[in-house]
């Protein structure tokens, strides 16, 4: 059930605090001015579809299939306040990131029209207008909150925690088709890179270290983590201890392809983390084909960080991917131990 936790004169008194907090420049300001800015522009009723608490179960509840949502969709937005939706996006994605996501919004026209040419019965459930922004909690720079921006193919999990770098994540993008058959756009590939850097990857590597890389001859159904809320996948595959520095390259420049969806500051806090946690621990994994065209899947697996890609739906035309932050998803342990450390400061201060 959507929680409303603040009506229009409540929130009229959260912007006016909300105005003097980003004269404060740290580094969640964007996202705070980019949040408040559209709900402000958003009236009551939708208000009441876009904001919970943080706490509310919904948050947990993410998906990247057609299906109605939680939030309040793209369709429903005036034009001003569907304008504001942008530099929310831009607050979390990096430049490539972003247009990766609004490439991917607008396949969705793309892949209505193929399946209205072949007759699919529901083409019309493609639509770009059914990406639906969530709130979570009060966008502020004082205390935590999150957002959710989510429809086909997309979904973009954000916490913001006073004091820490941004987390985006699960970070989930795909593309149907993958590899666009015909027409104007024909030949397009909205995450070539996703494919092309791992197969590479495992071409490269001696018949030894590529039968410890195939987990299975067979590619799965799909990624494996699917949209639970924790991932309990255990690590298969290849260490990046036992290849050769190439091989390091390519993998670490195929996990900077995922990486760098998001912005600068919230990479290169991942990339520390996995740093810290020693790069030669990620494994790689490899199911399914080498052939382009046939079904594969792979991940990226390590103490910190889960990546997934999967093409095998409609003849292996349809790119599943995600990034996992295994401590961190959902504010995770940074979110525990933010709510741990502002309990000890008020029984502190309290006595």
């Amino acid at each position: 059930m959507i929680v409303k936790i603040v009506g229009i004169a409540g929130w009229a008194a959260f912007m006016t605090c909300a105005s003097a907090h980003e004269q404060e420049h740290s580094h969640s300001a964007e996202g705070v001015a980019a949040a408040s800015a559209l709900l402000e522009a958003m009236p009551e009723q939708q208000l009441g579809k876009a904001v919970f608490e943080l706490s509310a179960p919904e948050r947990l509840n993410w998906n990247f299939v057609p299906m109605s949502r939680a939030g309040v969709p793209l369709k429903e937005l005036s034009p001003q306040a569907a304008s504001l939706v942008d530099p929310l996006l831009r607050s979390a994605l990096s430049a490539s990131g972003f247009a990766t996501a609004r490439a991917i919004i607008a396949h969705e026209t793309l892949l209505g029209e193929l399946e209205h040419e072949r007759n699919v019965f529901n083409w019309r459930r493609r639509d770009p207008r059914l990406y639906y922004t969530t709130v979570f909690g009060v966008p502020s720079e004082e205390a935590p909150w999150a957002w959710r921006f989510e429809g086909h193919h997309l979904s973009i999990n954000v916490t913001e925690l006073s004091g820490e770098k941004r987390i985006v994540a699960p970070m989930f993008m795909g593309a149907n088709p993958a590899r666009v058959p015909s027409g104007p756009k024909a030949g397009l590939r909205l995450l070539a890179a996703e494919e092309d850097l791992a197969r590479e990857l495992m071409r490269m590597l001696p018949l030894e270290r590529r039968a410890r890389a195939l987990i299975s001859e067979q590619a799965f159904s799909d990624i494996l983590s699917r949209n639970d809320p924790k991932v309990s996948l255990k690590v298969d595959g290849l260490p990046a201890s036992a290849m050769s520095l190439e091989e390091r390259k390519q993998l670490r420049a195929l996990v900077q392809v995922y990486s760098n969806r998001m912005t600068q500051s919230a990479a290169s806090e991942q990339w520390a983390r996995i740093e810290e946690a020693d790069f030669g621990k990620l494994h790689f994994a490899w199911a399914g084909s080498l052939q382009s065209g046939e079904p594969h899947y792979y991940r990226v697996h390590g103490p910190t960080v889960l990546i997934e890609y999967d093409n095998t739906q409609n003849d292996a035309n349809h790119v599943h991917s995600v990034w996992r932050d295994l401590q961190r998803d959902f504010g995770g342990d940074a979110l525990r131990a933010h709510y741990q450390k502002h309990d000890h400061e008020r029984h502190a201060h309290a006595h």
